[in-house]
């Protein structure tokens, strides 16, 4: 199990396959596990070089409790460390919801380091409004046990693996990580000077989805797909509508850039 250190945080990853470097980052409560649950790393590790980071405060990474911890440059830089670790200089980039919120992030500060972006589940700069923060972090205060009790009074009951994997969490972490800035504020105005592939995608029942959309269109060139009757959540496990789009998407990313090579 591979760990770098990070300026005292350690962050955990796998690699998978061989191939194109392709970084993946999960959203806040999951864990690089998820990837594997839902059928990603299997699809896509005969392809290319897969890099799962669980983020800081999730899955096997260290999970400090103070919200200036979870600074969106100190996520980036994570990515970077990670990248660095294996000796990869240049990757793809897929990320979902907080994920795909760090995504932005590596837009703003480490944009050269990547040769496309696949975001799933959010725009550039949008808070939350299917859990809005105060609502995450009051049911976090009775503790993990009470949140997965919470998801599941308002779903019903869990997959077992899902639910294994959700209180694996820590709620102290996930309260500093809900608590942190976003740091995104800037990156909107980025956005229409972009001049690489991106996809974004999200469920149209999902909060966050005017804002995807928004983003999208800001970007020249950017691919836009809409999962219908998906939520937040259930975009983020439902890989077999998913998949075909990245996959493509990949593909044709990777074609540009040995073309340009």
């Amino acid at each position: 199990m591979p760990y770098v250190d990070n300026s005292g945080v350690k962050i955990h990853y796998h690699v998978e396959g061989d191939g194109s470097p392709l970084v993946i980052q999960h959203g806040l409560t999951s864990s690089l596990q998820n990837w594997y649950a839902y059928g990603y790393v299997e699809e896509l590790k005969n392809d290319y070089r897969l890099i799962l980071v669980d983020a800081r405060g999730h899955g096997l990474s260290d999970k400090p409790h103070d919200p200036a911890a979870y600074d969106l440059e100190l996520r980036v830089s994570d990515i970077l460390a990670v990248m660095d670790d294996l000796g990869v200089d240049k990757a793809h980039y897929l990320g979902y919801s907080m994920g795909g919120r760090i995504g932005f992030g590596l837009v703003k500060h480490a944009l050269g380091r990547f040769h496309s972006f696949a975001i799933g589940g959010m725009g550039a700069h949008v808070a939350n409004t299917d859990t809005p923060p105060e609502r995450r972090i009051g049911v976090l205060r009775d503790g993990i046990d009470a949140y997965v009790a919470n998801a599941e009074a308002d779903e019903g009951p869990m997959e077992a693996g899902r639910k294994a994997r959700l209180l694996e969490n820590d709620a102290e972490a996930l309260i500093a990580a809900t608590l942190a800035p976003m740091g995104t504020e800037e990156i909107p105005e980025l956005l229409p000077g972009l001049n690489l592939p991106f996809l974004i995608y999200c469920g149209d029942a999902d909060g966050f989805y005017p804002a995807a959309k928004a983003s999208a269109e800001a970007i020249p060139g950017c691919e836009f797909v809409t999962l219908p009757g998906l939520n937040h959540g259930e975009a983020s496990r439902s890989s077999e509508p998913v998949l075909p789009h990245i996959t493509k998407f990949l593909r044709e990313a990777a074609n540009k850039v040995g073309a340009e090579a």
